[in-house]
């Protein structure tokens, strides 16, 4: 390498939104030395998020991949963080899902007995039970290990830690300048370190490393309401209700892979507004709209990992809708897995994408 490198730190972060904040964490609290490249309005999709966390999703209601793991660990892993770093951003908070059917519903009353799944059961309600704040006829299911993450102040305090320790930067990243040398590492302007991980969300399609990556720009819209009362819990059914102020929540999304434009539309408002009528039986107003394109797999998998012809590049992406949930888990494997301490997912590692990257062979 050459030798104008006046800065050595083991490991260099380019991306600070989820997934970049949870792994910038799990390496500091392995004692290692670190440098975070941030583009702040790159961030939008993690910083717009609802930050919302549910073991139970999809249409289907059903358990969420990998939840016994990922939800055990996130829980620690956020109380640690506010510890750390003296701050609230965690709440946790049950969930309720209203009935649509009457075959759901007895489903559901089969299903909360299964040792698999009762432990984040509840409740079953075969009758209204919350209809004072939510459409709920034929009753519903309400969930424990569900809550919400408060993503500007959580990604706000890992800044802070970062810029205390002199591990931050908001220069613009210029791929240009990083410089890959086998056996040494790598090099960008002054700095050099071991390795390099890119965790810069849908904008990794940029990089002439992971141009190639299946990821899916997907495009969500959330509107802030408020209501005349509190709610008692979220909501979640066709759209999510999840508090952010007093009686203030953000209620979304919206899943659109096709129209990207940047900024919010109309019929994104529109498609919300209905939703959440369909759901919550109180009045609400819209007082806020906003955007973000969150970057997602085709089977709905993170992709870590190894560059399949650089081993001293990595990647952490493809969060999608769950970053929230999946980032502390899997950045605590990669973390390991960088310093040589177990393996990667297979289901999320980047080697099962490795027939999409034949520029590389």
């Amino acid at each position: 390498m050459g030798i104008m490198a006046q800065k050595k730190v083991d490991y260099i972060i380019v991306g600070l939104g989820l997934a970049g904040a949870c792994l910038a964490v799990q390496l500091l609290r392995r004692g290692k030395r670190i440098m975070v490249y941030n583009t702040p309005n790159q961030n939008r999709a993690s910083l717009v998020a609802a930050g919302l966390f549910n073991p139970i999703t999809g249409k289907r209601i059903v358990k969420t991949w990998k939840a016994d793991e990922i939800f055990s660990y996130l829980f620690k892993f956020y109380h640690d963080v506010e510890s750390e770093l003296q701050i609230k951003f965690f709440y946790d908070c049950p969930l309720y899902i209203p009935f649509q059917t009457v075959e759901e519903q007895n489903e559901w009353m089969s299903k909360s007995v299964d040792d698999s799944i009762k432990n984040y059961i509840l409740q079953v309600n075969t009758q209204s039970t919350f209809g004072h704040e939510v459409k709920d006829p034929i009753g519903g299911i309400l969930l424990s290990h569900c809550g919400h993450i408060n993503t500007g102040i959580f990604l706000d305090g890992v800044k802070k830690l970062l810029e205390q320790t002199e591990s931050y930067s908001e220069e613009w990243w210029v791929e240009e300048k990083l410089k890959i040398s086998t056996h040494e590492g790598v090099e960008y302007e002054n700095l050099s370190a071991e390795k390099i991980v890119y965790c810069t969300g849908i904008y990794a399609l940029k990089s002439r490393y992971f141009d190639a990556l299946p990821l899916r720009a997907l495009k969500g819209e959330v509107i802030t309401i408020t209501t005349e009362k509190p709610l008692s819990r979220i909501y979640n059914r066709g759209a999510y209700v999840v508090e952010s102020g007093e009686m203030e929540y953000k209620a979304g999304a919206t899943y659109d892979l096709t129209n990207l434009k940047e900024g919010i539309t109309l019929e994104g408002r529109k498609e919300l507004e209905i939703k959440v009528r369909e759901l919550l039986s109180m009045s609400f107003k819209v007082t806020h709209q906003d955007w973000g394109i969150r970057p997602s797999t085709v089977d709905r998998r993170p992709i870590i990992g190894v560059h399949p012809s650089q081993n001293n590049i990595l990647i952490f992406n493809g969060l999608g809708a769950k970053g929230v949930s999946l980032a502390p888990y899997f950045s605590g494997q990669l973390a390991d897995y960088i310093m040589g301490r177990g393996d990667l997912d297979k289901e999320a590692n980047i080697t099962r994408v490795k027939s999409l990257y034949s520029k590389f062979y």
